[in-house]
């Protein structure tokens, strides 16, 4: 995409970088000039001590009252805050629109990070009663930050981002990928995009087009992508929202899609919803989606909504709650059918080239410890190890129990003293797995310390309880690689 295809010139960008540095409109910038009552404010639309903290309204009070709080200013003060950018270019390139005897932000411009900024539509939220664009393009979301922490930050060549909008996800690909790619089937939310990317000193290709068609043929080492993902009868009013594709198809349209985007030992990750149906297992219908792609496969369901929540959901966000017929059409397409609930959750997937791949798809609605990217690119390296092992490479391995890795014991007194029903290991970190447990697991974990390969330890187990070592090696198998793949315990390097 060409450098004019941006909301100002580029020398307009250079100017409003200029402006946003002068000021420190940064996100440290602004909580030291707030501090944290009037910040803790801001992230909960209460902006009564901001409004008291920039009351003298130099360049940096001006931009935290136009851009963050949503006043309307003096046409002089904004001018004053902004330069050297143009007024007149701003309010051409919709930075700022007059309103009442002043101007107020025309798009949504947000201090992000140490030293960002992304350029966005304003949010419905903030102007009630008024209609969004069809091309409305998302700031940063509970969705966006989802799948921020869920992407493998490994370093790459190539990576590319499916829907890019604003480009905030682009944004974070640059830091470890060489090249970054970005498409949109919107050319507004590529003119956002390519004034985010310039704005932070970032080069991308941008290209239009809907998902994957703009890149036919080429392949990349990680692809990203927040798509419009929302259930429904395939009906589009907005681009941000809605594909066009009919149900949960744009779900399995991407997975079907990443075998001929990865590069050999690539991965793809992208959020999604699919349709919990009557009488169907949903983990069976998503599990569908990867039949014959040949990838390793890991899905994490984090939310699950009922029909009605699910609609108020998403005609709030835009700014169509009151609108009855509307939920009325949404919700008989439910009935009709069959959708008894609907679940969001991260798909990631890895081309390993292997003719057995590895496909999991599980309810994790339990706490997650963030970075869950980190926790992604460990469970591909798991299945790595796992692979190659058959039952006796496993147990010629060491091993050690996780760290801080907790026994829980539920017991029952009785005449005898306590007697123990349940023993559960837990991970207090990482993806908090738990798992109920027999004595023989917790003899296992108990003794991995790293210093016995895994069959010494059995043979010793074995003597002790009077049972053949290969015995106890056959049941051990199936439940050293289960230990293994959940992270419980981790195998020790020579």
């Amino acid at each position: 995409m060409a450098e004019h295809d941006m909301l100002l010139s580029p020398a307009g960008v250079e100017a409003l970088r200029t402006a946003l540095t002068r000021a420190r409109f940064t996100s440290n910038g602004i909580a030291d000039r707030l501090g944290p009552q009037a910040t803790g404010g801001v992230a909960r639309n209460d902006y009564r001590a901001a409004l008291r903290a920039t009351e003298e309204r130099d360049p940096l009070g001006t931009l935290i009252r136009v851009f963050i709080c949503d006043q309307t200013e003096a046409e002089e003060t904004v001018a004053a805050a902004l330069a050297p950018l143009d007024l007149a270019e701003a309010l051409a390139g919709g930075l700022v629109e007059r309103h009442g005897d002043g101007l107020r932000a025309g798009v949504d411009l947000e201090p992000y990070g140490d030293d960002w900024w992304v350029l966005a539509d304003v949010p419905a939220s903030a102007r009630p009663g008024r209609p969004l664009h069809a091309e409305h393009v998302l700031g940063i979301g509970g969705a966006t930050q989802t799948l921020i922490g869920a992407t493998v930050r490994r370093p790459v060549d190539t990576a590319l981002d499916l829907g890019t909008g604003s480009g905030v996800q682009a944004l974070h690909l640059a830091t470890h990928a060489r090249s970054v790619t970005a498409t949109d089937v919107s050319a507004r939310a590529l003119r956002f995009a390519a004034t985010t990317a310039a704005l932070n000193g970032q080069s991308w290709e941008l290209l239009r087009g809907d998902m994957v068609a703009p890149v036919a043929g080429r392949r990349f080492d990680l692809v990203v992508s927040n798509p419009p993902f929302v259930v429904g009868p395939g009906t589009t009013t907005h681009v941000y929202r809605d594909s066009g594709r009919v149900g949960d198809a744009i779900g399995s349209e991407l997975a079907a899609a990443a075998p001929d985007l990865l590069t050999e030992g690539g991965t793809m990750q992208y959020l999604a919803n699919w349709v919990h149906v009557a009488g169907e297992e949903w983990d069976e219908r998503v599990t569908g989606w990867f039949a014959g792609t040949g990838l390793d496969a890991w899905v994490i369901q984090r939310e699950v909504a009922d029909p009605m929540a699910y609609v108020n959901l998403w005609l709030t966000d835009v700014g169509e709650s009151a609108d009855p017929q509307r939920m009325a059409a949404w919700l008989d397409w439910f009935d009709a059918h069959k959708v008894e609930a609907i679940g969001f959750g991260i798909v990631s997937l890895r081309r390993g080239g292997h003719a057995d791949p590895v496909v999991r798809v599980e309810d994790l609605r339990q706490r997650v410890e963030p970075p869950l990217g980190d926790q992604v690119g460990a469970w591909f390296d798991r299945q790595d190890f796992l692979r190659v092992r058959d039952t006796a490479g496993l147990l010629a391995e060491r091993y050690r129990a996780a760290d801080g890795l907790q026994l829980r014991q539920e017991a029952t007194m009785g005449e005898d003293g306590w007697a123990v029903d349940r023993q559960v290991l837990a991970a207090p970190r990482g993806l908090r797995w738990t798992e109920e447990i027999d004595p023989l697991v917790l003899a296992l974990v108990g003794g991995a310390d790293g210093r016995l390969p895994l069959g010494d330890q059995l043979a010793l187990l074995a003597a002790a309880h009077d049972v053949a070592v290969d015995e106890l090696a056959e049941a051990a198998g199936p439940i050293v690689a289960h230990l293994v793949e959940r992270g419980f315990i981790e195998p020790v390097a020579d």
